[in-house]
């Protein structure tokens, strides 16, 4: 007989994964493939939902020949949306580090109108997802004129698995300027654009939309009454998980966004200047968040050092030669400088592996702990995700926090895949 599992499809910007456990939370099997965007026809950077579709389909079928499925949750990364009609997309989603908005952005920001509706600032590229939307509705006013359903990236895997259309609370509040998070309903500039009346039903995160579509079932060797849940966006599942337990904590998630959410923080402290912004929880409640590319950034310091070679004992004499690493002006990768002049380009060459992987902790336990502060965020500061197992780091964080505790998440396996399957069993 089958070992039964749930499935959970965790869709990163970098990497896709898809994990079999069972009900001991014990990962089964996993599956995984890089993620990368591809070029629309219409000349744009766009997810590939093309390839991950394949890789999904073939992964399934290949974990239905050693288990019984009988629940499948998504979880994705945020600013994500997809406009369908009955045959699917009807334009290739939009990757939201693509950016051509620079004619349109005084427009946009009037559309947008006080950003104390939505509680998020204006940020980069695609990274508001209404962005990218207001760019295609009118480059592809055609196209975008299709679309009878529009859906949040989770439910549109769950629509592709179900045949059902469902939106969900904390994708469209993910600083998306599509949702009034304090009124619970949708923004001025949804409402204008038509896009409100477009958009498929609101579910909660848990809910079971229905059986996986019958002929995908049968096609991939799946049971007939294998469950698809709506999904969610993914630091809001590994939140979901701490705050029936915890609802006055701060919690660190960390891959290629290291993401601040500080539960039970005081939204009216959020200064929308200083890239500070609120989420929605899967309760539909406000938390107070900011956020950094700490994992691209740490990449980038390390410049192919081993994470785990960072070594604390190389600190003073890094400070004493004046190495640092700071912000880059531009937004850009942080910058290493020694005695205020810039050496990035050559810091392979000067620094050594240890002390490139050092300076990484150091600047992505200065940069959390910034954003801790800057949110009153409240004690205890839960970390998850890999930096949850840089030693450095954590122990640099914990000096930088000394009126916190700094602890590790409790979950074996990764938060964001434990969170989408403790959705499973929400109700339970």
């Amino acid at each position: 007989m089958k070992h039964q599992a749930t499935v959970v499809l965790d869709i990163g910007k970098t990497h896709v994964k898809l994990c079999a456990l069972d009900a001991s939370d014990r990962v089964l099997a996993v599956r995984t493939r890089d993620n990368a965007s591809v070029q629309a026809p219409a000349g744009y950077a766009a997810l590939d939902t093309d390839g991950i579709e394949a890789w999904l389909w073939d992964s399934l079928a290949s974990l239905a020949s050693e288990f019984h499925v009988d629940r499948i949750v998504t979880s994705t990364h945020g600013a994500a949306f997809a406009a369908i009609d009955a045959d699917g997309l009807v334009l290739p989603i939009v990757d939201y580090e693509f950016d051509a908005y620079d004619g349109q952005r005084d427009a946009y920001a009037e559309a947008v109108g006080d950003l104390r509706e939505s509680l998020s600032p204006h940020l980069p590229m695609g990274l508001n997802a209404a962005r990218p939307w207001y760019w295609l509705s009118r480059e592809c006013p055609g196209e975008f004129a299709r679309a009878t359903t529009l859906l949040p990236y989770p439910q549109y895997w769950a629509w592709r698995l179900s045949g059902v259309a469902a939106s969900e609370a904390s994708s469209l509040g993910c600083h998306t300027h599509l949702w009034a998070p304090v009124a619970r309903s949708w923004s001025r500039l949804a409402r204008a654009e038509g896009w409100d009346r477009r958009f498929a039903p609101l579910r909660s995160a848990w809910d079971v939309l229905g059986p996986m579509r019958p002929e995908l079932a049968k096609r991939l060797g799946l049971p007939g009454d294998c469950r698809v849940h709506a999904g969610v966006h993914d630091s809001n599942a590994c939140l979901a998980r701490h705050l029936r337990r915890s609802p006055e904590m701060t919690l660190v998630t960390s891959g290629t966004w290291t993401v601040v959410m500080a539960c039970g923080g005081k939204v009216d402290r959020l200064d929308l200047s200083a890239d500070m912004l609120a989420n929605v929880s899967v309760a539909q409640d406000l938390v107070p968040t900011a956020r950094f590319m700490g994992g691209r950034d740490h990449a980038a310091l390390c410049a192919g050092a081993d994470p785990d070679a960072a070594d604390l004992a190389c600190l003073p004499a890094l400070a004493e030669a004046g190495i640092q690493a700071v912000p880059s002006a531009d937004g850009g990768h942080p910058r290493i400088v020694c005695h205020g002049d810039d050496i990035t380009a050559q810091a392979p060459q000067r620094l050594t592996p240890v002390q490139r992987a050092t300076l990484a902790a150091q600047y992505c336990a200065a940069m959390t702990a910034e954003r801790v502060r800057a949110l009153s965020g409240p004690s205890p500061v839960v970390i998850e995700g890999p930096l949850a197992r840089n030693a450095a780091y954590l122990a640099l964080l914990s000096q930088a926090l000394p009126g916190h505790r700094c602890q590790v998440g409790d979950a074996a396996i990764d938060g964001t895949v434990l969170g989408a399957l403790g959705l499973t069993r929400w109700n339970d």
